[in-house]
């Protein structure tokens, strides 16, 4: 069992982007954190009657950040908490970390948060919409990590 004391918020740029940037990156590294090191048939075992697991909350922050920031089409929300039966921890780990690569490189080239993102709202609403998705999310991922073997922490 690992109990590690949280980390406090980030450091960032002094700017409003570099302020939501920096705080989506922090919670996107939380979330990582919590999935990697468990073993794989632990990780996508349900900690909760919903049926919410590690790498399903992963897979699933992952079609998020597709679709609010790249502009990618989720027709089954429901589905994005569900990984198949070939999907490993390091493959939906290594899609995170792709989508969130891509999605930084959009966010970087934004020089007006006012202006529409790929979804039509605003992109400040957008970052904020996401730092919330992710945190939401980022708890869940505690309580089961928990549960599966006793880590807390960031």
């Amino acid at each position: 069992m690992s109990r590690k004391r949280d980390t406090g918020p980030p450091s960032t740029g002094a700017g409003e982007k570099d302020v939501l940037a920096g705080f989506l990156d922090y919670l996107r590294a939380a979330v990582m954190a919590k999935a990697g090191g468990v073993p794989e048939d632990r990780a996508r075992v349900p900690g909760v009657p919903s049926g919410t697991n590690l790498l399903g909350l992963v897979q699933h922050l992952t079609q998020v950040e597709r679709h609010w920031l790249l502009g990618h089409r989720v027709t089954d929300w429901k589905a994005t908490f569900h990984p198949g039966p070939d999907d490993t921890t390091a493959s939906i780990l290594a899609a995170y970390r792709e989508t969130v690569a891509e999605a930084n490189q959009a966010i970087a080239s934004w020089d007006d948060l006012t202006a529409a993102g790929p979804r039509r709202a605003s992109r400040r609403w957008t970052l904020t919409h996401l730092i919330e998705e992710t945190a939401r999310h980022a708890g869940h991922a505690d309580i089961l990590r928990e549960l599966i073997d006793g880590a807390t922490g960031r």
